[in-house]
C-alpha cells in the first residue's frame, strides 16, 4: 500500500533495483511508491551503494521499537499545525545522512540539520545539547566547525546567551567554497605541467585537467552568483532580544 510501511519484499526489490542501477524514480514507478519513499528509505540506509534490504528492514524495527518506548526528546521540535511528530523525526535522520554524504561529519551534520528544522529560526548550546542528546563538548566542536566553513552564525541574546542561526546565505558560501576547491585543482594541474612539460602526454592530460576544472569553476560561480541576485529572500528579522552578530 503506498502509504503504509516498505515490506521486507518491497526493500529487497529496491536493492535489486540499485544493484541494476535504476534511478529512484523508476524503483518507486515499479513499487507504487512516491520518489521520496525510497529516496529516504537508501539514504537512511547505508545509501545507494550501501543499501542491504536485510539489513535495512531490521533497522527499520529498531527505529519503530525505540519511538514507541521513548518519550520525545527535550528540545525536539514539536507538532504544530498538524504536523506528525514521526515524520518531523524520520526527515530529520533523513536531510541528517544526507549531509553526511555529502561530506560532513555526523555531528556537524546533526547540528546543521536541527538548526535547519526549528521553528524558532535559532537554537542554544544547550538546546542543541537537549535535543541531541550529547555532550555539550560534542556541540562545541561541531558548532566551531560548521561556523568556520561559514554555514552557522552566532548571536547573543538579551539573557547574553549566545545563539546559532543557520546562514541565510549557506548554500551560496557552499557553492562558493566548491569552486574554489575546483579552482585549486586546476592551479596544481597546471604546476604539474611544467613540471612534466607541455610536450608530454602526462603534461596533455593534465593541461585537460585544468582547462576543464577553470571552466566548471567559473561556471559555478557565475551561476551561485546568478542566483543569489534572482533567487535570494531576505531573512527575517533576529527575534526580540536578540543584538547583532559577535565578530
Amino acid at each position: 500500500m503506498p502509504g503504509g510501511r516498505l515490506t521486507q519484499q518491497e526493500r529487497q526489490q529496491i536493492a535489486l533495483g540499485l544493484a541494476d542501477s535504476l534511478a529512484y524514480a523508476e524503483i518507486a514507478r515499479r513499487l507504487d511508491r512516491p520518489t521520496s519513499t525510497i529516496t529516504r528509505e537508501v539514504m537512511r540506509n547505508g545509501g545507494p551503494t550501501g543499501y542491504r534490504a536485510d539489513l535495512a528492514h531490521r533497522a527499520t524495527e529498531r527505529r519503530a521499537h525505540r519511538r514507541a518506548a521513548t518519550p520525545p526528546r527535550p528540545g525536539a521540535p514539536a507538532p504544530a499545525d498538524g504536523r506528525d511528530a514521526v515524520a518531523i523525526r524520520e526527515f530529520e535522520e533523513t536531510l541528517t545522512t544526507l549531509l553526511m554524504h555529502q561530506g560532513l561529519p555526523k555531528m556537524m551534520a546533526r547540528v546543521l540539520t536541527c538548526l535547519f528544522i526549528t521553528d524558532a529560526g535559532s537554537l542554544t548550546a544547550s538546546e542543541l545539547v537537549q535535543h541531541l542528546q550529547v555532550s555539550p563538548a560534542s556541540v562545541s566542536k561541531a558548532v566551531a566547525f560548521l561556523e568556520h566553513q561559514r554555514l552557522i552564525r552566532r548571536t547573543k541574546d538579551d539573557r547574553r546567551r549566545e545563539r546559532y542561526y543557520v546562514d541565510s546565505g549557506v548554500w551560496y558560501q557552499s557553492t562558493v567554497e566548491n569552486a574554489r576547491g575546483v579552482l585549486r585543482m586546476a592551479e596544481t594541474a597546471r604546476q604539474g605541467v611544467a613540471v612534466l612539460g607541455t610536450g608530454t602526454p602526462a603534461g596533455a592530460r593534465l593541461e585537460n585537467i585544468a582547462r576543464y576544472s577553470e571552466f566548471i569553476s567559473e561556471s559555478m560561480l557565475r551561476a551561485a552568483e546568478q542566483a543569489r541576485e534572482v533567487l535570494y529572500t531576505r531573512p527575517e528579522e533576529p527575534p526580540p532580544g536578540v543584538t547583532s552578530p559577535v565578530s
